[in-house]
């Protein structure tokens, strides 16, 4: 899979996760999220996630080659079948509980996550092997 995106992208993927990841409390102590927009910034801060998410993924890295576009098929293989244990560990936890009223509707955001930290792991780990070899 080829990269997308410019490099810079990849810093500005976790700059978007972070913002992400801390809006939500900040906007809760400013008092700006009620019972009736709840869902709204939920939803919201899911697809800043998202976002963040394709932008590490499809972003060029430094020293790009057909090694990297390995590791990022690599890495979208491992993500599909963690997704598939995750979504259905939480099919099984529901069933097992009784659940009937919750539904994992955040399946796409956990296969990017997924994918993005099989990345990070699989470029760290060539380049330890890189600089082993030597």
């Amino acid at each position: 899979m080829k990269a997308l995106l410019p490099v810079y992208c990849r810093p500005l993927g976790y700059v978007v996760l972070l913002i992400a990841l801390f809006i939500p409390f900040i906007l809760l102590m400013l008092g700006m999220v009620t019972d009736n927009n709840l869902l709204f910034y939920k939803e919201c801060t899911k697809l800043l996630m998202m976002a963040g998410c394709l932008l590490i993924i499809f972003a060029l890295s430094k020293d790009e080659s057909r090694e990297t576009e390995r590791i990022r098929n690599s890495a979208v293989r491992n993500a599909i079948f963690l997704t598939f244990l995750f979504v259905f560990g939480g099919m099984l936890w529901r069933v097992i509980q009784g659940d009937v009223i919750n539904v994992d509707t955040s399946s796409f955001l956990t296969f990017l996550i997924f994918n993005v930290l099989c990345v990070e792991f699989g470029l760290k780990k060539a380049l330890v092997e890189r600089f082993f070899k030597r």
